[in-house]
């Protein structure tokens, strides 16, 4: 009878143990660093670990709770085997259960994950510098939030309250993704025509054609990825009006972005195509989730390739909010070190021409130039300047708290087909995925 509760334990404390040690010692590691980057990146390893625990609550502790449902449990046994299937009695098969339970259990590791993300951001909002402090704690705490999930029925928390607001939270992140991939697109084709420039500068004129061409290339095959996916798409997902209007505004909102795009001063086909590619695989998510099987032949099967490709998107944001240089520029509105650089030169012209003063110099003039007040202002303005540094640093981390937040709804989503249930060609939830539909 306690072999259930037993297993779920287990794996539970296995994954937690392995995926947590350098995490953990990680953040033990410059705890009191004051680099914003070095706290954007024990962020986003907060949120690797929450993917792993996603997966062990989703594939290991909700099918060990699902099995042998007939057999009556007792005790801690049958609360937390009703907690995690409740709402998940009424589907037809122990297939689509299992289904219904293991997106539960992703739900209760993102919504502990939303949840401390978003209370991360209103606290750097309020103190920017606890974004790079009590790492160590912080781990725990999340830690205990995911064990209380553990013990929370479905109703009404995860489902449908959490689920709702992970689906509102994950179609606004599809418009910031855009955000990503056109600044990454541009930091990869800005990167490489200036390596065909130096080329050219160092070795002669046509030796960065190598760049341009590479270039070009990678362009072209976002082309071919957008052209051959609109054409699948018109091939097995037409039949109702709402698939067609999908492909078709698709297709053409496409092509007019890049014309349109390849008109401006800084043009970049690169940055076109990528997004093109990026807006036909969200058509397809979206007319896959279609509960029409007249047009939708993906209807009740798992979508293994939309899980990939979302997941890979996941981490392709991960990557982004962690290690990207311009990551904390895009969530700016301005940058104070900006209008700096005026002042820093006009303290050094100052200092120069004190320095290249001539001839003699009177005590009271000396004494007046070299005060103790002078000296005073001097040392506070040196300290206010490196606390504008740090607050530059440290001021936007309440803002990547909150895309990691949006982040972690994107991910539960793409794990949990935007919250359908099916499997044999049909879905056991048909509302679910005509909403999911129109929201993406």
């Amino acid at each position: 009878m306690g072999q259930c509760l037993a297993c779920m334990a287990a794996s539970c404390l296995c994954s937690m143990i392995t995926s947590t040690m350098s995490c953990i010692c990680m953040s033990c590691c410059g705890n009191g660093s004051k680099s914003g980057t070095a706290a954007r990146v024990r962020s986003v390893m907060l949120f690797v670990f929450a993917v792993a625990l996603s997966f062990v609550f989703q594939y290991g502790v909700a099918p060990q709770l699902q099995r042998d449902y007939n057999i009556p449990y007792t005790g801690a046994d049958d609360y937390l085997r009703k907690s995690w299937t409740g709402g998940c009695q009424d589907y037809a098969t122990e297939d689509l259960r299992k289904i219904c339970s293991g997106n539960n259990g992703v739900y209760r590791v993102t919504s502990a994950t939303f949840l401390f993300y978003v209370v991360a951001a209103i606290i750097s909002y309020c103190k920017p510098s606890f974004n790079r402090k009590f790492w160590i704690l912080k781990f725990l705490i999340y830690l205990a939030l995911v064990t209380a999930t553990i013990f929370i029925p479905n109703d009404p928390l995860f489902t449908p309250i959490f689920i709702n607001v992970a689906r509102a939270v994950a179609a606004m992140f599809i418009i910031f993704q855009q955000v990503i991939i056109i600044d990454m697109a541009y930091n990869v084709n800005e990167s490489w025509v200036q390596n065909a420039n130096k080329a050219e500068a160092e070795d002669g004129e046509g030796a960065g054609n190598k760049w341009l061409l590479m270039l070009l290339a990678l362009s072209g095959f976002f082309f071919l990825i957008s052209a051959t996916g609109i054409g699948l798409l018109y091939g097995y997902f037409l039949g109702c009006n709402s698939n067609s209007a999908f492909i078709s505004v698709t297709l053409i909102l496409g092509l007019l972005c890049t014309a349109v795009q390849l008109t401006g001063e800084e043009s970049s086909l690169f940055t076109s195509m990528a997004l093109f590619s990026y807006a036909t695989f969200l058509c397809y998510t979206a007319v896959s989730k279609n509960p029409n099987s007249d047009c939708n032949p993906k209807l009740g099967q798992e979508d293994v390739f939309g899980s990939i490709i979302g997941i890979g998107i996941t981490f392709l944001s991960l990557a982004w909010t962690g290690w990207s240089a311009t990551a904390e520029n895009r969530v700016s509105l301005a940058r104070d070190e900006e209008p700096a650089e005026p002042e820093e030169e006009s303290k050094i012209t100052d200092s120069n021409e004190q320095r290249n003063i001539k001839g003699v110099v009177f005590k009271e003039e000396y004494g007046a130039m070299q005060s103790d007040e002078d000296v005073d202002a001097e040392t506070k303005s040196k300290t206010e300047g490196v606390e504008k540094e740090q607050r530059n640093n440290l001021g936007d981390s309440w803002k990547l708290n909150l895309i990691l937040a949006m982040v972690t709804c994107w991910f539960a989503m793409t794990l949990t087909g935007w919250g359908s249930v099916q499997i044999g060609g049909g879905t056991a939830n048909p509302d679910v995925g005509n909403v999911s539909m129109w929201m993406i």
